[in-house]
């Protein structure tokens, strides 16, 4: 039985010092291509690093070459990284040519940020790291020398534009991608995910099987889903619908917008407001779009008095929620502006509550397995002591059951010291793609806060009004999430029981052609989802197409098929099976959507 995991933290891990390094060599090595550039942050990031330049003009695929080059000899140098604290004062001194780096010493001398810009909750030293000819506002930590890197383990990636501060309003910046391992064979499979990454990229995807796309005339991070896309997520979603009817949850729906009072009570509007749309005026009164389900499903549960004995109420609804995100930060299916969640909430008495935790993970784990996701790692997110809603022991409480039921999945999880929101703990299940690509999904969250805001009460045993717990739960996470998830998951080959087309009819020869409609009718009758090429294009052409289209079954027929009744199988992966009888191939059919294969 895995127990809960204290891995070293990035930023305590010798990968982080390589990176942090690498990515001030690289500002070394621009600084000499352009000397009169500007420089504004670099830090670490997942799987590499980044720096932003401002830089006399665009940066051109020859010019990382030669950046590269140069960091390769900066390394061979074996320069020292040298720190030393000055004050700011001193620091505007060394940077008076540099404004975005005069802007970070002020933040730093205010006590508000860090070298990097992100807010920081007590005043920081004032630091600089110098290697070579260098010298570069820093907290560190590097590496000992530049030649502790290895010269062959780094690559710059790509250039990108980024906005000073993420403000639209502020400069536009060019920044450098990068990477760095330890090893050559680290950073060759690191770039030959990359590469696969790219094949299975869920934009790409979309656009060639015809799932889904984004019309800038409808508005950015807005999804339309094409047919064959609208199929794949109605059969997940009835799919998902049908299972939490039999796990005892309820559906609700619930409108789309709700009066200004509403996100007030819930503290929305004061949390969360620059997320939501602007306020619209009806009848002299504000009512905004939804960001979230959860106040419209307490006044579900407010609108009669709760019994004891009626608990646990599980309310579910496949919810469409608007948030606002800046344009630079949408991304396909991944980032959007409108979408729908499998969203529910469980109000439960205290003494139920882990029983419920449990039960609602091993929904959670049942649901995906079912789309093919097995391998999963959680993370656990506890209590801040300086920040949180509620009572102590039931902050307790709620975080042992979470543990207890992460440990009775047999599920890896780490511990998230002090990272819960303030209104309670929660479990965030991540799952681990064909790539080993970690995609959040599930969520699992107590919530101490709402049922105060909202004074929710049950009538208990003893005739008195109690407090109820609350539960948020997602299990797939935002529908348009999942399904860039389970695009790029299968780089488009759905397993046979959510592919939109399961099989097509592919006529040798127009003559060929009633046969294959036969053949369709029988297989739509027993259910399966079947298409009939009849373009006057030749076998192997049709047959290459359909394997483009993912398309699990190609079933040809021609003279011999018509004469004995059957199909000529081929799949999508080139296997050929060869002939075989209609009740022979819908019995392989079956059997693979059973298994999910």
């Amino acid at each position: 039985m895995p127990q809960e995991k204290q891995k070293e933290r990035y930023e305590d891990s010798w990968l982080y010092r390589i990176r942090h390094s690498a990515a001030h060599i690289m500002a070394q090595a621009v600084l000499e291509m352009f000397p009169n550039g500007k420089i504004a942050i670099g830090p670490p990031i997942e799987d590499g690093f980044y720096y932003d330049f401002d830089l006399p003009r665009p940066l051109t695929p020859e010019d990382l070459e030669k950046i590269e080059q140069r960091m390769r000899e900066i390394i061979k140098g074996d320069y020292p990284f040298v720190k030393k604290v000055i004050t700011a004062d001193e620091a505007r001194q060394i940077f008076r040519d540099q404004p975005y780096k005069l802007e970070l010493i002020d933040g730093l001398e205010a006590g508000g940020i860090d070298e990097d810009g992100n807010p920081l909750t007590e005043k920081p030293e004032i630091s600089i790291y110098a290697h070579d000819k260098f010298v570069d506002l820093c907290r560190g930590p590097h590496v000992e020398r530049t030649g502790q890197i290895n010269p062959d383990a780094i690559k710059l990636l790509n250039v990108a534009g980024a906005y000073w501060r993420g403000d639209e309003r502020r400069p536009m910046l060019q920044r450098i991608y990068g990477t760095a391992w330890e090893t050559p064979e680290q950073l060759q499979h690191y770039l030959w995910k990359l590469e696969e990454a790219k094949k299975r990229d869920h934009r790409k995807l979309g656009k060639d099987l015809d799932l889904f796309s984004i019309n800038p005339e409808v508005g950015a991070g807005l999804i339309l889903w094409h047919p064959k896309g609208g199929m794949i997520r109605h059969l997940a979603e009835q799919y998902c619908k049908e299972e939490h009817l039999k796990h005892g949850y309820v559906p609700v729906y619930t409108p789309h917008i709700g009066r200004s009072t509403l996100w007030e009570t819930s503290g929305h509007l004061h949390w969360y407001r620059e997320n939501m749309y602007p306020a619209m005026q009806v009848e002299n009164e504000e009512y905004l779009l939804k960001p979230m389900n959860c106040p419209f499903h307490i006044m579900i549960y407010k609108s009669q008095i709760r019994s004891y004995r009626e608990l646990p109420i599980r309310m579910a609804e496949w919810g469409t929620v608007y948030r606002y995100e800046r344009s630079g930060v949408l991304h396909g299916l991944l980032r959007v502006r409108g979408f729908t969640q499998d969203d529910a909430h469980i109000f439960c008495r205290p003494d139920q509550m882990p029983q419920e935790i449990d039960s609602t993970l091993q929904f959670c784990l049942h649901i995906l397995r079912r789309f093919g996701m097995t391998n999963f790692h959680a993370y656990l997110s506890t209590r801040d002591p300086q920040k949180f809603a509620g009572r102590v022991e039931d902050w307790e409480k709620a975080t042992e059951a979470l543990r207890q039921a992460l440990e009775r999945a047999s599920i890896d999880y780490d511990i998230d010291e002090g990272g819960a929101a303030f209104y309670g703990p929660k479990i965030d299940l991540k799952m681990i793609d064909a790539l080993g690509r970690e995609w959040q999904l599930s969520t699992i969250q107590f919530d101490f806060n709402l049922p105060e805001r909202f004074e929710l009460e049950y009538i208990g045993e003893d005739g008195q009004p109690h407090r109820p717990f609350m539960i948020h739960r997602a299990l797939l996470g935002s529908m348009e999430r999942f399904m860039g998830v389970l695009i790029e998951h299968y780089a488009g080959a759905f397993p046979v029981w959510l592919a939109p087309v399961q099989a097509v009819l592919i006529p040798i020869a127009d003559r060929h052609l009633d046969y294959a409609y036969q053949v369709a009718e029988k297989l739509r009758a027993q259910g399966l989802r079947v298409e009939v090429d009849e373009r006057p294009e030749r076998m192997n052409a049709k047959i290459r197409d359909a394997q483009l289209q993912k398309i699990p079954y190609m079933l040809v027929v021609g003279d011999k098929e018509a004469a004995e009744g059957k199909v000529a199988l081929r799949l999508r992966n080139g296997e050929n099976p060869g002939p075989m009888s209609l009740d022979a191939f819908m019995a392989r059919a079956q059997e693979d959507i059973t298994e999910g294969r």
